[in-house]
C-alpha cells in the first residue's frame, strides 16, 4: 500500500497540544515499515493515534490519549460525522480522509 495523505484538524483546545495548528496535510508512511510489529497493512485510527503521539504531539499527552485511545472529553470526527458510525479505533483510513479531533474539555 502507497503512503496515505489526510487531513487532521483540531479543535475547541486540542490544537494548543499540537503547536497551535488547527490543520495539518499529512502524509502517513507505509504502516509495515513505521509499524512492523503488528503485522497489518492498513491504517486504523488506533495506529494513527501512535503516529499522532511519535510525530505531532508537542505537549500533555495525557490530556489527549487515554490508553490506546483518546481520552474521554475528545471528540473524532471521521469525515464530518461521528467515529462511532465507522468502528472507532478500527476504522480503515482512507486517502483523503479528513479526521477531526474537537476538546470538549475546558477549564474554569
Amino acid at each position: 500500500m502507497s503512503q496515505l495523505k489526510v487531513i487532521l484538524q483540531f479543535s475547541g483546545g486540542a490544537e494548543l497540544l499540537f503547536d497551535k495548528i488547527k490543520k495539518r496535510e499529512v502524509e502517513l508512511p507505509v504502516l509495515e515499515k513505521y509499524l512492523p510489529q503488528i503485522n497489518k497493512s492498513e491504517w486504523s485510527i488506533r495506529e494513527l493515534l501512535v503516529w499522532m503521539k511519535d510525530n505531532l504531539l508537542k505537549e500533555r499527552p495525557e490530556l489527549f490519549l487515554q490508553g490506546d485511545s483518546v481520552r474521554p472529553g475528545i471528540l473524532v470526527l471521521i469525515n464530518d460525522s461521528d467515529w462511532e458510525l465507522y468502528g472507532e479505533l478500527d476504522y480503515k483510513i482512507q486517502n483523503g480522509d479528513a479526521i477531526m479531533f474537537i476538546s470538549t474539555l475546558h477549564g474554569g
